[in-house]
């Protein structure tokens, strides 16, 4: 190690020696320079590869039983009416928060799936892009790099039934959609991308998933919901014939730009046909775990070659750490074997973790996403985790040794977003989502 190197940067081949990040600057792209003597570990930021940001203010709120056979479908009631009470005012309350959160703890791109379109009952907001726009703005003044996915929600199962009551806040046309799309790509630049995502296959007729992606540009990304559920798989199978993975290989024409939320129950030709297409399964441990969704099939994946990446999703929990390591404990509890991702390049799980989540961040996203750029994280050095740290471990100490967070700095684009483990402006993003959660709450009484 060069003891002059005032940072060890870590990249999918290796650490190297390199200078801490400088405002205006990518890593990459300063002079090495003098500095301490113990060197910071620098890692590159994490793609956030499906939020509902509106879930974040009822995290913690659905964890008293309703039924002896609570689930998915329970949760969602309480969800729904949740979701009724938001405005364009509280929902950038509520992402602000989040958006900060989701910096400090090493997220530096989100993907917002975003189906809460209008007012209760489905009343049209003055600007139809209301929602929307709260969500890009709330991006804009955290400083996270965004893919917004406006969502396309029309019916109410397989059976094309119209959408009940508390669903009317999510629906479209076809053609009131892709309008919403075209005024929202008006607003992309270098930190937002507009994207496209399907509900999913109960929720989108296949003719009007014909329609959009015949409409959409060429390099759109698309990101749908699918086989999350084991009731979903059987819906599709009694009335399509088919599984829902296998249905969409079948129908679309699903490739490296296209990201498919949970895929939890997949068979055999399923996780084969994905992991072909080269498409991204967006892994979601704490939901699918808080859900009780169950477990991704992992080691098939990785060793079928697919690409995947990790989102926060119902954000009970936000911190790619905690994804990251709970995607492998997950497996070693169904195996009862330890160190299940690895791979020919290394032998360290968090290494092979980190390359996992980095190599499908482009292709889920539509940002231009590189090892260690403009968006990078310098971690705690001096944090008691990573005494005696070397290049074999440092990585797997950031994941597997604990709770505390060990992000000291968030940069993104450029900037620096967080600094000693704070977002640079969080104490008046807490206040407003603390009147914000208040407002929501008080329409319980």
């Amino acid at each position: 190690m060069n003891s002059n190197a005032s940072a060890r940067i870590w990249y999918p081949d290796g650490w190297r020696d390199g200078p801490l990040p400088q405002s205006g600057h990518r890593v990459d792209q300063l002079p090495a320079r003098g500095g301490s003597r113990t060197p910071q570990r620098v890692v590159p930021g994490i793609a956030n590869l499906h939020s509902h940001a509106f879930q974040r203010a009822m995290a913690g709120m659905a964890e008293s039983q309703t039924d002896p056979e609570d689930s998915f479908w329970t949760w969602r009631e309480t969800m729904y009416r949740f979701a009724d009470r938001f405005t364009p005012e509280s929902l950038h309350a509520v992402a602000s928060q989040l958006y900060a959160e989701m910096l400090e703890a090493g997220y530096t791109t989100v993907c917002e799936f975003h189906y809460l379109h209008h007012g209760p009952g489905g009343k049209s907001w003055a600007n139809p892009a209301a929602m929307s726009t709260a969500l890009v703005d709330a991006a804009a003044d955290v400083g996270i790099r965004m893919t917004l996915l406006p969502v396309l929600y029309m019916t109410g199962g397989f059976d094309g039934r119209p959408l009940e009551p508390r669903q009317q806040r999510f629906g479209h046309t076809v053609d009131a959609y892709l309008r919403l799309l075209d005024t929202l790509r008006e607003k992309e630049n270098g930190r937002l991308h507009v994207g496209c995502a399907l509900h999913s296959l109960r929720a989108v007729p296949p003719e009007a998933m014909r329609e959009v992606l015949a409409a959409l540009p060429a390099d759109s990304r698309v990101h749908i919901h699918i086989a999350e559920q084991l009731p979903e798989v059987e819906e599709c199978l009694l009335l399509r014939g088919v599984r829902p993975v296998q249905w969409l290989l079948d129908h679309a024409d699903v490739d490296e730009r296209w990201t498919l939320v949970h895929a939890t129950h997949l068979d055999d030709a399923e996780l084969a046909g994905v992991a072909r297409s080269g498409a991204t399964v967006a892994i979601c441990p704490t939901t699918e775990a808080n859900l009780g969704d169950g477990l991704f099939r992992l080691r098939d994946y990785l060793d079928a070659g697919g690409h995947w990446g990790v989102g926060s999703d119902s954000n009970s929990s936000v911190s790619p750490v905690e994804e990251l390591r709970w995607l492998e404990y997950g497996q070693r509890l169904v195996t009862r074997r330890r160190n299940i991702a690895v791979g020919a390049e290394t032998s360290s799980v968090g290494e092979t973790l980190l390359r996992g989540v980095l190599s499908s961040a482009a292709d889920a996203t539509g940002h231009r996403l590189d090892a260690a750029g403009a968006d990078v994280l310098v971690l705690d050095g001096d944090a008691p985790q990573f005494a005696g740290a070397t290049d074999a471990d440092a990585v797997d100490r950031w994941i597997f040794s604990g709770n505390r967070s060990l992000v000291r700095q968030t940069w993104v684009d450029g900037r620096c977003m967080v600094d000693g483990g704070r977002h640079v402006d969080a104490d008046p993003i807490a206040a407003r989502y603390h009147q914000a959660v208040a407002g929501l709450l008080a329409q319980d009484s």
